[in-house]
């Protein structure tokens, strides 16, 4: 099974590098390009792009402008440990051994705007570039239209290198936009988590995001390679609901 994550806002590059083994990202070639549109941008241009406050917008140009290659540990980081949202939180990565990240560079897939498609040990530099960000480029208006098929082909690769059946869509609606599903050499299963609040179920976006790094761990430490498996899942008090599920959508609920 392969499972695919979106990246974070939140970065931690004040940590060093892992020791692990690092990897380089498999497009690195397509995000430099990019990163050659990104360095055109002023301050100004990037606080109306991204909605930022001028602060967050002059941190970004300097991301832009200091971004070079090759990379390595002195200059970059592993991506599990870079990233520091919620679904990271959930993930825990820096409580997991070398044989678990190991398991976890063969079996997830992080998306992403800037680099579309990272290992999680693959070395990366810290950039804010959403996958939604209408940024105008050589190949259209969006990044949509920049990554084309080059996400699909890049996972449909992993897919078949690991004789995977089955693509575990953790990812948010935005990131996997970017996916051609219809291309996709697997069948999509889409975890849903809801938490009882007010008399029903429902998506709480908080919980939902640390939920789907809690479904990445437990993939890993049940070494998870079917959907059955995947029905187990029981981290933080959720259960798999078969009457809310289908066959495309598995979803979990809990009382907290």
């Amino acid at each position: 099974m392969l499972a695919v994550i979106s990246p974070a806002k939140k970065l931690d590059f004040e940590t060093p590098a892992h020791a692990i083994d690092a990897g380089q990202c498999q497009l690195l070639e397509q995000a430099e390009r990019l990163i050659k549109r990104c360095q055109e941008l002023t301050p100004s241009d990037i606080a109306s792009l991204m909605k930022l406050s001028d602060k967050l917008a002059g941190l970004n140009a300097a991301r832009f402008g200091q971004w070079q290659t090759p990379f390595t540990k002195d200059n970059a980081k592993q991506a599990i440990f870079a990233f520091q949202g919620d679904v990271y939180v959930g993930l825990g990565a820096q409580e997991l051994s070398d044989d678990d990240l190991n398991f976890a560079q063969d079996h997830l897939r992080i998306l992403s705007g800037l680099y579309g498609v990272l290992r999680p040990l693959d070395l990366m530099q810290a950039y804010r570039l959403e996958m939604g960000t209408k940024l105008d480029n050589e190949r259209g208006t969006n990044l949509y239209q920049f990554w084309g098929s080059l996400v699909t082909d890049n996972l449909n690769q992993a897919l078949s290198d690991n004789k995977s059946e089955f693509l575990i869509n953790l990812a948010s609606t935005e990131y996997f936009k970017a996916v051609k599903i219809k291309d996709i050499n697997a069948a999509i299963i889409t975890p849903v988590f809801k938490d009882y609040k007010n008399g029903q179920y429902k998506i709480i976006s908080f919980y939902a995001k640390k939920a789907r790094g809690m479904m990445v761990r437990y993939m890993i430490d049940k070494r998870v390679s079917t959907p059955e498996q995947l029905k187990s899942f029981d981290y933080a008090g959720y259960q798999f609901d078969a009457l809310l599920s289908s066959d495309k959508e598995f979803v979990y609920t809990r009382k907290i």
